[in-house]
Formats: structure tokens, C-alpha cells, sequence
């Protein structure tokens, strides 16, 4: 996603960090932004909606408790985001899930006194 943002043209990245912001000047208890700002792909999947004049971005993400995931970015030339983005987001977010609900790992023991 990162590398994705930097290719953007220099004129292009403030209006997709503006739409970001928005996204992320909402508290856990406010409801997404309404349409046209961003709109529902697939269950809790949404689209955030960014453009600057006549092309149009998507930013697929979730809401995570807390946190807005941003899971892919597209620009879109079709009506439909294709089938395809929209797996790649939701595999990005499968493993966002897997690693946040794994077991933390216990940190090793420091040697000492009773060290093999």
C-alpha cells in the first residue's frame, strides 16, 4: 500500500492523504462516513473513495476495534472494483487477524544463575 501511495503522481497524494485523514479523524463509537465519501464492497469490507479531478481511487479497508486497516489500493478504471482486489484485501486482512489473534510469544529467558 505504502508503495503504492509513493508512485502516485505529487499532485495526486494530498487528495488520498486528505480522504485518509478523514477516515481516521473518526472515534470508535462514529459510524463509517456516508456515500459518496466511502461505501460497502463486501461484508464489512469497505471503500474508501479518493480522486483528484477525473481519476478515482479506491482504498479498501476495515475497521479493527480501534484502528482503520488499510488493506489495497486501486485506481479505478472499471465500475466495479474487480474480484480480484477485492481478494487481495480480504487475504491482507486474514493475515492481519491471524497475527493479532496469535499467542504473544514469550520473551526468551535471560541467562543466569539457573541457565543449563
Amino acid at each position: 500500500m505504502e508503495e503504492f501511495l509513493d508512485r502516485l503522481p505529487r499532485k495526486h497524494q494530498p487528495a488520498v492523504d486528505l480522504a485518509i485523514d478523514r477516515l481516521n479523524g473518526l472515534s470508535p463509537s462514529e459510524p463509517p462516513l456516508a456515500f459518496p465519501a466511502t461505501s460497502q464492497v463486501d461484508g464489512e469490507l469497505r471503500e474508501l473513495r479518493c480522486h483528484y479531478g477525473p481519476v478515482l481511487y479506491r482504498v479498501l479497508y476495515r475497521r479493527s476495534k480501534n484502528l482503520f486497516i488499510l488493506l489495497h489500493m486501486v485506481r479505478k478504471n472499471t465500475g466495479k472494483i474487480p474480484a480480484s482486489d477485492i481478494e487481495i484485501a480480504q487475504a491482507r486482512w486474514d493475515d492481519f487477524k491471524a497475527r493479532m489473534d496469535a499467542q504473544p510469544r514469550r520473551p526468551p529467558r535471560a541467562a543466569g544463575e539457573d541457565a543449563p
